[in-house]
Parts: structure tokens; C-alpha cells; sequence
């Protein structure tokens, strides 16, 4: 899961697995796979940084297991 921000301020927590495209046009994007979409204040990259940071933290704890 991570953290993102709607564009009236509200913090969001989304499922990183379920994230489909991110888009920015100029607002950033983010579609799943469900077909729903949100529109965030983090650019592309911070997102596309979350999911990685995300990720990681996934293979660590698996490997700690």
C-alpha cells in the first residue's frame, strides 16, 4: 500500500498492486486495473518512486521471514 495525496488535500492509501498506468495531463493519473481512476498531486515519478520503495520493503520482509 501507499500513501497519496487527492487533489483537495486528502490523504489516500491505494493498493501498489492494483496500479495499472500513471499518467500525468498535466495531473497526475493513476488507473487500476478495476478500471477506476484518481487524480493525485504527486507527480509520475513520486509515485512510480512509491511503488518502488513499496516493493522493496515487500522483498525484505519476505526475506526476514
Amino acid at each position: 500500500m501507499i500513501e497519496v495525496t487527492k487533489l483537495n488535500g486528502k490523504k489516500l492509501i491505494v493498493n501498489a498492486e492494483l496500479i495499472e498506468t500513471i499518467e500525468e495531463t498535466p495531473d497526475t493519473v493513476i488507473s487500476f486495473v478495476t478500471g477506476k481512476k484518481i487524480i493525485v498531486k504527486e507527480s509520475r515519478q513520486e509515485v512510480k518512486n512509491l511503488v518502488i520503495l513499496y516493493k522493496k520493503d515487500l522483498l525484505i520482509r519476505r526475506k526476514n521471514q
